[in-house]
């Protein structure tokens, strides 16, 4: 018995073998749904049923060798498609301008959050699910090491909720800084210009009289009118706040770009870049600078 005794060793149950204990019964799963579909099949004729079988195959098979981080990220772009093809819907265009979009000057604040799953055009929507499928995984990959260095251990079998809540939360915060440069700065200089009276321009020669005179009317309009406050919509604060955190989590890796093709760079140095371009943009009123344009050609080399 004494011997008996020594052989057993006590283990607690680790993160790690909950999570490898749900892939197993998530396997399951799909071998279940892989044998139901080919059971259906059966009314089909032979010489489509391999097609079936080899579609399936040829897209679960990616998603199941596929880390956890990166299908979270993949069901988040999945969303974001669907919410873009509802936008190609004349039907849908007035309420997804409503709802989909946040105006600061509409009133409505669950627009921050509906807004950053919204994309009118493709390329925006692009942008947005090449960067979130790299860097988004790499974030989520930082969130699970620091979620098995709790003591005690927090048993969990996924870090989903907790990447869910960090891309929600940052793209809510950065919505709102937006939010309130605009209501706070632009909408008063936007009001204080419009309510200021307009000066004559002087014609000192007959010539500059002409040339005031025959002026469009829509021209010189124009030039008066402040710079308007639009609506915004998109995940690229939220990317944004995963692309800073790889940078930090892992300092060591490498971004390139994809267009044109470059030679990996340090990933903090890129991210550094980014911020500057952005700095001064934001500075010289530049409307187009930001993450879509900027992420959008890089990839994660670790």
């Amino acid at each position: 018995m004494p011997a008996t005794k020594s052989s057993w060793v006590s283990q607690s149950v680790t993160n790690a073998d909950l999570r490898r204990a749900y892939r197993i019964e998530l396997v399951k799963k799909w071998r279940g749904w892989f044998a139901s579909i080919t059971e259906e099949a059966q009314g089909i004729p032979k010489a489509i049923r391999p097609w079936i079988a080899a579609a399936y195959a040829a897209v679960l098979n990616p998603y199941g060798n596929s880390s956890e981080g990166k299908r979270l990220c993949w069901k988040i772009c999945l969303f974001n498609a669907v919410v873009w093809l509802a936008w190609k819907v004349k039907r849908f265009e007035p309420k997804m301008n409503t709802r989909f979009m946040h105006n600061p000057l509409s009133g409505l604040t669950f627009t921050l959050l509906t807004s950053m799953f919204s994309h009118k055009s493709f390329l925006h929507l692009l942008a947005n699910c090449l960067a979130l499928e790299g860097f988004g995984s790499a974030a989520y990959l930082y969130l699970v090491k620091e979620q098995d260095k709790v003591a005690p251990a927090q048993l969990e079998v996924s870090a989903s909720w907790h990447f869910l809540a960090f891309f929600v939360s940052a793209g809510l915060f950065s919505g709102l800084v937006s939010h309130v440069v605009a209501t706070k700065f632009m909408y008063p200089r936007m009001v204080a210009k419009l309510s200021a009276p307009s000066t004559p321009v002087k014609a000192n020669t007959w010539a500059s009289a002409v040339a005031v005179s025959s002026a469009p009317a829509a021209s010189v309009v124009k030039a008066a009118a402040p710079r308007p406050i639009l609506p915004s919509l998109g995940a690229s604060g939220a990317i944004y706040a995963s692309v800073t955190l790889t940078a930090l989590a892992f300092p060591d890796s490498q971004v390139s770009l994809i267009i044109p093709p470059s030679y990996p760079i340090d990933i903090q140095t890129g991210v550094g870049a980014l911020v500057l371009l952005d700095i001064i943009g934001a500075a010289r009123g530049w409307r187009s600078v930001s993450l879509d344009v900027c992420v959008c050609v890089c990839t994660d080399k670790t």
